[in-house]
C-alpha cells in the first residue's frame, strides 16, 4: 500500500511464511480444531440428554462448550483457508467481524471460568447451603451475566477500533485480527482505544482471574481438611487439572491484552492466542468434562441407547 491510500483489505501472514511448515500446520490446527468441535458438541449432546446432568455445574459447562466452539470457528477456518490458498487477504469489515467475535468469546470465557470456580467454591465449601447459592435462578443470572458483559465488552473494543484509520502498511503478522497488531498498523491516535483495552478489557480478564484465584485458594483450603488420604488426592487431582488450564489461559491472555502495546511483537507474541484462543478449548471438554465418571457414565448410556435404536 502506497501512503496516502486508505486500507480497505489486510493480508494475514499467519504463523509461518514457508510453504512447507504452512502444510504441516494446516493439518495440525485442523485436527485440533476437529477434536475442539467434536468434544464439545458430544458435551452439548450428553448434557442435553442425560438428566442427571441437569445442574447447576454441567449448565456451566455447557455454555462454555458453546463458547469454545464459537471461539475457535471465529479464526481456525480462515486461518486454514490461508494456508490452502494464495489469497491470505480478508476485508475491513470481515476483520473488524472477526476481532469483535474472537473478543466477544475471549471475554465470555473469562467470565464463565470465574463463575464455575465460585461453583466449584460453594459445593465443595458450602455444601449444606448450595442449592440456594447455586439456584436455577442464580445459575441463570450468571450466566446472561457472562454472556451480556463479554458481548459488551467486545462492542466497546470493536466500535473504537472501527473509528481508526489504517492509512499504509496492511499486512499483519498474525493468523486473525486482533486488537494489539491492529494498534500497530493505525495512522491514528490509539491512546483512547488503549485506555480502554486496559480499563474495560482489564477489568473483565483480571476481575474473573481474581475470582478464579480466590475461589480455588479456598477449594485447596477446604481439601487440606479432608481427613482421608484418598479423598485429599482424588480432589485435588480434579482441581490441579482446572488450575492448570486457568493458568494457561489467564496467563496467556493478561500478557497479550494487558500491557503497553509498544512492548508488543506481532512475530514474537502471536503464538500465545493459539494458547488461549485454540488449544485451550480443545482441552476445556477433556479436563472439565470427559474426565469426569458422571460424563463417562452418560456418555456410555447415550451410546446403548444409540446402539439399541
Amino acid at each position: 500500500m502506497r501512503n496516502g491510500t486508505a486500507v480497505t483489505r489486510f493480508v494475514l501472514l499467519g504463523l509461518s511464511g514457508n510453504p512447507e511448515v504452512q502444510h504441516i500446520l494446516f493439518g495440525l490446527f485442523l485436527v485440533i480444531y476437529l477434536v475442539a468441535l467434536i468434544g464439545n458438541i458430544l458435551i452439548l449432546l450428553v448434557i442435553s440428554l442425560d438428566k442427571r446432568l441437569h445442574n447447576p455445574m454441567y449448565f456451566f459447562l455447557g455454555n462454555l462448550s458453546v463458547v469454545d466452539i464459537g471461539y475457535t470457528t471465529s479464526t481456525v477456518p480462515k486461518m486454514l483457508v490461508n494456508y490452502l490458498s494464495q489469497d491470505k487477504s480478508i476485508s475491513l469489515a470481515g476483520c473488524f467481524t472477526q476481532m469483535y467475535f474472537f473478543i466477544s468469546f475471549g471475554g465470555i470465557e473469562c467470565l464463565l471460568l470465574g463463575v464455575m470456580a465460585y461453583d466449584r467454591y460453594a459445593a465443595i465449601c458450602h455444601p449444606l447451603h448450595y442449592s440456594v447459592l447455586m439456584s436455577p435462578k442464580v445459575c441463570v443470572w450468571l450466566a446472561a451475566a457472562a454472556w451480556t458483559l463479554g458481548l459488551s465488552n467486545s462492542a466497546v473494543h470493536s466500535g473504537l477500533m472501527s473509528r481508526l484509520s489504517f492509512c499504509w502498511d496492511n499486512i499483519i503478522q498474525h493468523f486473525f485480527c486482533d486488537i494489539p497488531p491492529l494498534f500497530q498498523l493505525s495512522c491514528s491516535d490509539t491512546q483512547a482505544n488503549q485506555i480502554a483495552t486496559f480499563v474495560v478489557g482489564g477489568g473483565v480478564i483480571m476481575g474473573s482471574f481474581l475470582v478464579t484465584l480466590v475461589s480455588y485458594v479456598y477449594i485447596v483450603l477446604a481439601i487440606l481438611r479432608i481427613r482421608t488420604k484418598e479423598g485429599r488426592l482424588k480432589t485435588f487431582s480434579t482441581c490441579a487439572s482446572h488450575l492448570t488450564i486457568v493458568n494457561i489461559y489467564f496467563g496467556t491472555i493478561i500478557f497479550t491484552y494487558i500491557r503497553p502495546n509498544s512492548t508488543y511483537s506481532q512475530e514474537q507474541d502471536r503464538i500465545f492466542p493459539v494458547l488461549y484462543g485454540i488449544l485451550t478449548p480443545m482441552l476445556n471438554p477433556i479436563i472439565y468434562s470427559l474426565r469426569n465418571k458422571d460424563v463417562q457414565g452418560a456418555l456410555q448410556n447415550v451410546m446403548r441407547r444409540t446402539q439399541q435404536e
